[in-house]
């Protein structure tokens, strides 16, 4: 889509019947509003739509479309590939729309697009009840469901999008439709695991579950030098683990100067988190063996209230530092994909960084493949490799070792990612298809009927038959 300049008029007849802020360059709040989680983006969109209900985003897409705008659609946390804004162009902005309502009679909970999992566990943690979501609270709610959504629930009640019942959203042609079973079933199938491609989302609506208010937590660290030797512990135990376990290990050197003394603050460890989502004692009983691995240099494990678990990892994750990931679905973790989790994990050039093991199956794999359009429920394992770093003169670094990590790793996976954890997805279409395999075309035929000309590109974009993607980049609001 090519990009233009837009009259001021047409601009100030948006404005006029724009109910949020409309914010261009030169407004004193303009730096801050377009800059994203990540801190390696640094875009100049022309226009900052910061929406304040539905008709605000309706406005706004009409404008994009009548306008030939490149569009971002920005929710409400993380964006590691920065496609929640883009030079030139109009953002979406929907963190403001961040209500929660809960029927606890119906276990069910409204959720707005530009709201975060801090924000739904604090309202469903009121009834005692909870809905998969990420595993950092200020992961927002809309790109991590649509890309799928692995959380610390996941092998008991599945992946986020599998507890959606609704989504109300916007088409690129401005309707305003919801989605469900039993409405628009087809678009359904495709939020579910498909990403951003299909509209903007304003409204979702999730199933809820009896978790908490504490629940019995994992959280124990290794020496780094054993951490081939806990990985085929930590595939031991896995294998015939409970579906209330939800765990992944990660490797890195973890500095973190409240849990470590004097020099074990900068050596390499391994950590293996998770919770049990189920009573107290089943599951202290459940998560004793991976306490016992191997003699721990520290364990934090024990009941803890399920929102603080929920924050576990925040801090690690602050806004402003930068980030780039990717990840491969693994077909197993055999001692050779150990060995070589092992060797990269130590190669990090950033003591922020972790390789991490993400343990999958059960409820996840229980939902049949046709059901949905995420992709990855046939695999054991989800392998994300996080480079987290400070400074910019570090980026050629830390990019080269991800991807030189992902790709000696492939040997051990079918090549499909998971749309959450890209980061920056090089390889556009072709990654997506060997995602998607034969449900890709489903989508395709998605997009050709609700967004033909790929108003809504800048995402893991499927292309649709008409149209050529309009940039490079790919990545959720996860």
């Amino acid at each position: 889509m090519e990009r233009r300049t837009i009259a001021a008029e047409r601009i100030e007849r948006f404005e006029a019947g724009f109910h949020g802020d409309l914010i261009r360059p030169g407004d004193p709040d303009y730096d801050d509003a377009r800059a994203v989680w990540n801190g390696m983006i640094d875009r100049r969109p022309a226009l900052i739509a910061r929406c304040r209900g539905v008709a605000d985003v309706v406005g706004a897409v009409n404008f994009a479309r009548e306008n030939e705008l490149l569009v971002a659609i920005r929710g409400g946390g993380h964006n590691v590939a920065g496609t929640a804004v883009c030079d030139d162009g109009l953002v979406i902005d929907l963190s403001e729309m961040r209500s929660v309502r809960v029927d606890p009679g119906a276990r069910t909970a409204r959720v707005e697009a530009g709201a975060t999992w801090a924000d739904v566990d604090h309202e469903t943690q009121a009834f005692g009840l909870a809905t998969p979501g990420g595993a950092v609270s200020e992961t927002g709610v809309a790109g991590l469901a649509l890309g799928g959504g692995l959380g610390h629930l996941r092998c008991e009640y599945g992946l986020t999008c599998d507890n959606l019942a609704s989504v109300d959203l916007v088409t690129a042609d401005g309707d305003y439709l919801t989605a469900s079973a039993d409405e628009h079933e087809d678009l359904f199938w495709g939020l579910r695991g498909g990403g951003g491609n299909f509209g903007v989302v304003t409204d979702f609506e999730f199933d809820l579950h009896p978790v908490g208010p504490e629940v019995a937590t994992c959280l124990v660290f290794y020496p780094g030098d054993r951490t081939a030797e806990i990985l085929r512990s930590y595939r031991e135990y896995v294998a015939s683990a409970p579906d209330e376990v939800s765990t992944l290990a990660l490797s890195g050197v973890l500095p973190d100067e409240e849990l470590f003394a004097g020099g074990a603050v900068d050596e390499p460890k391994i950590a293996i988190a998770g919770c049990y989502a189920g009573s107290i004692a089943d599951g202290e009983r459940a998560l004793a063996p991976l306490r016992e691995f191997d003699e721990p240099i520290a364990d934090g494990s024990g009941p803890m209230p399920y929102v603080e678990f929920q924050r576990l990892f925040d801090e690690e994750y602050p806004d402003g530092m930068r980030y780039y990931w990717k990840s491969l679905y693994l077909d197993g973790l055999p001692a050779s994909a150990i060995d070589r989790i092992a060797y990269w994990a130590e190669a990090a050039p950033s003591p922020l960084s972790t390789v991490d093991v993400w343990q999958l199956g059960g409820a996840i794999e229980r939902v049949d493949a046709e059901d949905s359009a995420f992709a990855g429920r046939h695999a054991p394992f989800l392998l994300g490799v996080e480079a987290n770093w400070e400074r910019p003169e570090n980026d050629d670094d830390n990019v080269r070792w991800v991807r030189d990590c992902l790709e000696d790793l492939r040997q051990f996976s079918d090549g499909s990612v998971y749309l959450n954890f890209p980061g920056f997805l090089e390889g556009g279409e072709d990654v997506m298809r060997t995602t998607f395999g034969s449900t890709y075309d489903r989508l395709v035929a998605l997009k050709d009927e609700y967004d033909p000309t790929n108003l809504f590109s800048l995402n893991q974009n499927v292309v649709p038959s008409g149209a050529a993607r309009t940039d490079g980049g790919g990545g959720t609001d996860a």
